[in-house]
């Protein structure tokens, strides 16, 4: 199968690459190890490659944004690690920290160089080291073909944003060393991506556009809050809280996504907890709006999952390290409450986003866009910066739930709904919320 060259990747996605001068290691002909014919296996590799090793690192432009890239050959001995490739990633990191630059890293890679022996695995460990140290930098990781073994356990497993080719192969286990009996399918880029690992697929002719948002996105940093959005649908405050209950759930209000579309110039999703969930009732993400990078998380009117609460508290944090404002949206009728919830760690992901947004470095605003069920809308709330929309409530618990803990009849549901005072206006009044956002063309 012939695939692109590592410098031929470079420049679709990039302008200007410069290679690091890294100081090669001192290493025996045959290796450290001394593994027959490792040499001659060398040597036909940089002929056939043109390079001296099986990366490539050094700054380019990406769009107007410079970057350190690290870009695995994939015809030196498979992309595996070896002693020099460590060098070369441990000084790509060192430089983006020195000079305050992103890294993408664009990976194909079988994992490990077997003729290296332990001091091939050992690599990983300086790479996981020099990546944890960079932190304070975006890290994006492409998944090319293939991406296993420890290119995938460090680089690109542990990146901020991990976009994948199509159909690209991803897997801590190699094709090679897999059971017979299991399944090719689950390990591509789209299995991960259902699977909450990764965060798009994105086609090769999109790649170079793709990269230029996500570093303009992650490489700008603010103080400044998020404005709440304006209000979407109708201005007009409910007279009860029955009312209130009943216009959130009207299946033809305005959703999480309407406001999000209304409020970003554009923007790009982040996708799952990385630990094996998804909810699609959640939207993660970083979006542009008016000269500045704004992250997101919304809910999008379902009972909220584990995996839903992982995802946002993922997104809080890396904005919050990155320097970069929040805005949340508040949306459900409560956390998933069943079997599978509870299997999954509802009350530990429900802890996780609340803790995330207690110790954020970062301003958060929150709007309240629809229903707010307990605990599991509260999660995705700031303390003192939530607003509200008029069609909006927030509450302790739903009407029906507070009739069901009381032991009160049914038919005492709506006057239940106004004695939690959950309407836009008693939110206010309570001091929960700061004030009622009104529509734009009110504003």
């Amino acid at each position: 199968m012939s695939r692109p060259s590592a410098r031929s990747v470079i420049e679709e996605i990039a302008t200007g690459f410069e290679d690091l001068d890294v100081s090669r290691s001192d290493e025996p002909a045959d290796g450290p190890i001394e593994w027959p014919g490792y040499r001659a296996a060398r040597e036909a590799a940089e002929k056939r490659t043109g390079e001296d090793e099986s990366v490539l690192c050094g700054t380019a432009r990406i769009g107007d944004v410079e970057a350190v890239v690290i870009a695995f050959e994939f015809g030196f001995l498979g992309g595996s690690i070896g002693q020099r490739t460590g060098d070369r990633v441990e000084a790509a990191f060192a430089r983006a920290v020195e000079s305050r630059l992103p890294v993408v890293s664009l990976i194909a890679t079988g994992g490990s160089r077997m003729q290296h022996g332990m001091l091939a695995l050992s690599q990983l460990q300086r790479i996981a080291r020099a990546a944890a140290g960079a932190r304070a930098v975006p890290q994006i990781s492409v998944l090319r073909d293939p991406t296993t073994g420890g290119g995938w356990a460090t680089l690109g497993a542990s990146a901020d944003v991990v976009l994948a080719l199509p159909e690209a192969q991803v897997g801590f286990a190699g094709s090679r060393v897999r059971s017979a009996d299991a399944p090719p399918e689950a390990y591509t880029a789209e299995a991960k991506l259902a699977w909450g690992q990764v965060d798009g697929i994105v086609p090769s002719a999109d790649l170079p556009a793709t990269l230029q948002r996500w570093l303009r996105l992650l490489s700008s940093p603010t103080t400044e809050a998020a404005e709440p959005p304006s209000a979407l649908g109708s201005a007009n405050l409910p007279e009860s809280g029955w009312e209130a209950v009943q216009t959130a759930r009207a299946a033809d209000r305005p959703r999480a996504a309407e406001y999000l579309d209304a409020y970003f110039d554009w923007r790009e999703d982040v996708s799952g907890d990385r630990c094996g969930g998804v909810d699609s009732g959640v939207l993660c993400g970083f979006g542009w709006r008016g000269g500045r990078a704004i992250a997101y998380a919304a809910q999008c009117g379902t009972p909220t999952l584990p995996a839903g609460f992982r995802t946002a508290a993922r997104l809080v944090r890396l904005a919050s390290r990155l320097g970069i404002p929040v805005l949340t949206l508040v949306d459900t009728p409560g956390a998933a409450n069943d079997a599978a919830a509870e299997r999954d760690g509802a009350g530990a992901a429900i802890a996780e986003l609340f803790e995330a947004v207690a110790s954020a470095a970062v301003p958060i605003t929150t709007l309240v866009i629809g229903e707010g069920g307990s605990g599991g809308a509260l999660a995705f709330a700031a303390p003192g910066s939530t607003w509200v929309a008029p069609g909006a409530y927030f509450s302790v618990t739903s009407p029906e739930a507070a009739a069901a803990i009381l032991k009160l009849p049914a038919d005492e549901v709506p006057a239940l709904a106004d004695r939690l005072r959950l309407r836009p206006q008693d939110l206010v009044a309570l001091g929960i919320a700061r004030s009622v956002v009104e529509p734009a063309d009110r504003v």
